[in-house]
């Protein structure tokens, strides 16, 4: 497990009412979306005017730019479609698993993109087999796919068949589903899983954030609300709110550290609410330090908003290679402790002899924090104040985020202050759960890994 906790994907889906090929907008949107998994990457395609079945599906492992190569893109013609990157989190990180999930089926074919967990996934299975489908699924994507193809036999549309399957459907996701001629989108209905619509000239795009909007040069219109199902054909947006509920649990760690900075989603600018938690920080104590410093990406906001709201001064102390792999795929602690050194190099003459104050957005295993510590006090920081911008994580996340037991979490086995003892900071302090409120509003939250309270 990384030191780090990864969304399980990102999704895109772009239909183009004016015959325009968009496997190039697909590619865009989902270099703007590689943040959210860099396993596996996908394209699905098709032609509106074109034969029926007519699907073109492109996947594989690796990055979007290793994957969609400038040839394989200029194969894939069709005006609606939908892309996919992914980490994973069900299922193992496999070409099988790799993302769209396109079907050929008795009514026609379908190319299904998804992001989250399914919490009754293994029920869901049991079914499908007894009805001889699904033998050898290995994700909770394929099993949502099958689940729909079950259901399309016995309906009169695609968008009929999403709703029936996503009835049974249990736990955070968001889908795009493409048939040949329609693209439906679909929320859970506590909406724990991000899911924007946009629009450009005569298509509309559906992505996990609204900065893969913006990138292919769309507008973004709203969130698809929680339950929401949308169906986009080449008679217009259809949008159904059957299945829309009262309760809302939006995953609070879309704002701590998945999104990106730029993205605005369920109406909250992402780094203005990295900055708020920030401020809310700074207000918990007081630090007698020389500069406030972020580790880079998302505790650069945060950081900012605690020196405005301390009166420090703001440095960039790290130069970040955004070049280099993971550091938690590398077999050794060396090897990851070599690999922390080659993502992130500290600017020597901002640190030195430096009362630093260090925001980052959270602690998972604290291998990583202790050696981010460990080359600033090498390049002569004199004291680290470790802040961060999130409670700490005590218990493990069902919906589609990579915490699978609270084993791993070095907060749930440990106190604070041995934390503080165990990654070398001068000092340790946490978000509290209430400040929340200061970076979302009254937005209803999901903050079952802080608190243990699952909405489902």
């Amino acid at each position: 497990m990384n030191d780090k906790l990864h969304e399980e994907c990102g999704v895109f889906g772009i239909y183009d009412s004016e015959d325009r090929d968009v496997s190039k907008d697909i590619y865009y949107g989902l270099i703007a979306l590689q943040h959210r998994g860099q396993e596996s990457a996908g394209i699905s395609v098709s032609n509106t005017r074109g034969p029926m079945g007519n699907v073109i599906t492109h996947k594989g492992m690796g990055l979007v730019s290793e994957v969609i190569t400038k040839d394989i893109l200029s194969s894939l013609k069709g005006n609606i479609g939908v892309g996919h990157v992914r980490y994973s989190t069900s299922g193992g990180s496999t070409p099988e698993n790799a993302q769209p999930i396109a079907m050929n089926y008795i009514k026609g074919s379908l190319a299904l993109v998804h992001n989250g967990n399914i919490t009754n996934a293994q029920e869901l299975k049991e079914e499908q087999m007894h009805r001889g489908q699904a033998h050898y699924t290995t994700s909770d994507s394929e099993i949502l796919a099958y689940e729909i193809i079950s259901e399309r036999v016995n309906s009169s549309s695609i968008e009929e068949a999403v709703k029936k399957a996503t009835v049974k459907f249990k736990g955070g996701y968001a889908c795009i589903i493409m048939s040949p001629r329609k693209l439906v989108a679909v929320r859970d209905p506590l909406g724990i899983k991000p899911l924007v619509m946009g629009r450009r000239n005569g298509a509309y795009i559906f992505a996990s954030e609204s900065s893969a909007i913006t990138t292919v040069g769309g507008e973004l219109l709203r969130d698809v609300k929680p339950g929401e199902i949308i169906t986009v054909t080449p008679k217009g947006l259809v949008s159904d709110e059957l299945l829309c509920a009262n309760k809302k649990a939006h995953c609070i760690f879309e704002y701590i550290y998945f999104a990106r900075d730029d993205s605005i989603i369920d109406g909250i600018e992402v780094r203005e609410a990295r900055r708020k938690a920030g401020i809310a920080l700074a207000r918990l104590d007081k630090v007698d330090a020389d500069i406030v410093c972020g580790v880079p990406d998302s505790g650069l906001a945060a950081a900012e908003g605690y020196a405005k709201q301390s009166g420090l001064p703001f440095a960039i102390a790290f130069h970040k290679n955004s070049y280099i792999g993971r550091s938690f795929i590398k077999p050794t602690g060396e090897e990851r402790r070599a690999a922390v050194h080659m993502k992130l190099s500290v600017l020597k003459s901002v640190v030195k002899n430096k009362r630093i104050v260090l925001i980052d957005d959270s602690i998972v295993r604290g291998t990583t924090m202790r050696q981010i510590i460990e080359i600033l006090r090498e390049a002569g920081a004199s004291e680290v104040h470790v802040r961060i911008s999130s409670p700490p994580f005590l218990y493990p996340c069902f919906y589609g985020t990579d915490v699978p037991s609270s084993g791993q979490l070095i907060a749930s086995e440990h106190s604070t202050e041995e934390i503080r003892e165990t990654i070398g900071a001068d000092s340790l302090e946490y978000l509290r759960l209430e400040d929340f409120n200061i970076m979302v509003g009254d937005l209803p939250l999901c903050k079952a890994c802080f608190n243990n309270d699952y909405p489902v």
